[in-house]
C-alpha cells in the first residue's frame, strides 16, 4: 500500500484540502484518502495513485474492497495513450459507511477525451487513482485491496 502517492488540484492552482494515511487493521493494510474537496479556484479533486503494470488483456473487471462516507467517488486509469494530465478514463462508485467489494468493468470506463481510444486495452493501463472530485464535499474514502479480474 505504500506506493499510493496523493495528489490534488493545488497542481493546477485549486484550494482543496486532504492527505492520504496508511494504517493495518485485522492483518490487512489500508490507506485512507481524507480530506475536503472544493470546486473554488477551478479545482475540485483529491486523489491517491499508484502505478500498474503487468496486466493481462483479458482482465474485465477492477475490485476495489472499500468503506466510505456515503459518497460517490472515481476511479481513474491513465493508460500508455493518456499523456497529457487531463487525459483519464473514470468510472464511479459509491462507497458505504461498511466493507464492500465493488467490482467496475473495465468496458465502463469513460474516457476524458475524444482523443482518447474508445476501449481500454488493460495491458495498457499504467496507474489507477482513487479521485474524490468535481463537487465540494468532505472525502473519506478507506481501501483495503485493488483486484483485477
Amino acid at each position: 500500500m505504500l506506493a499510493w502517492k496523493y495528489i490534488s488540484d493545488g497542481v493546477m492552482g485549486g484550494v482543496s484540502k486532504g492527505s492520504v494515511s496508511f494504517s493495518e487493521q485485522d492483518g490487512k493494510n489500508i490507506a485512507l484518502l481524507s480530506g475536503k474537496v472544493s470546486t473554488e479556484n477551478n479545482g475540485g479533486f483529491i486523489q491517491i495513485r499508484k502505478k500498474v503494470s503487468g496486466l493481462d488483456n483479458s482482465i474485465e473487471f477492477i475490485n476495489l474492497k472499500v468503506k466510505g462516507n456515503n459518497q460517490i467517488y472515481h476511479v481513474f486509469l491513465r493508460t500508455t495513450g493518456t499523456i497529457l494530465p487531463w487525459q483519464y478514463y473514470k468510472a464511479e462508485f459509491k462507497a458505504v459507511n461498511t466493507w464492500k467489494t465493488v467490482s467496475i468493468p473495465i468496458s465502463s470506463f469513460q474516457r476524458s477525451s475524444g482523443f482518447l481510444s474508445k476501449k481500454i486495452k488493460p495491458a495498457n493501463i499504467k496507474s489507477i487513482g482513487l479521485v474524490a472530485f468535481g463537487r465540494d464535499f468532505k472525502a473519506d474514502l478507506y481501501v483495503s485491496e485493488i483486484g483485477f479480474r
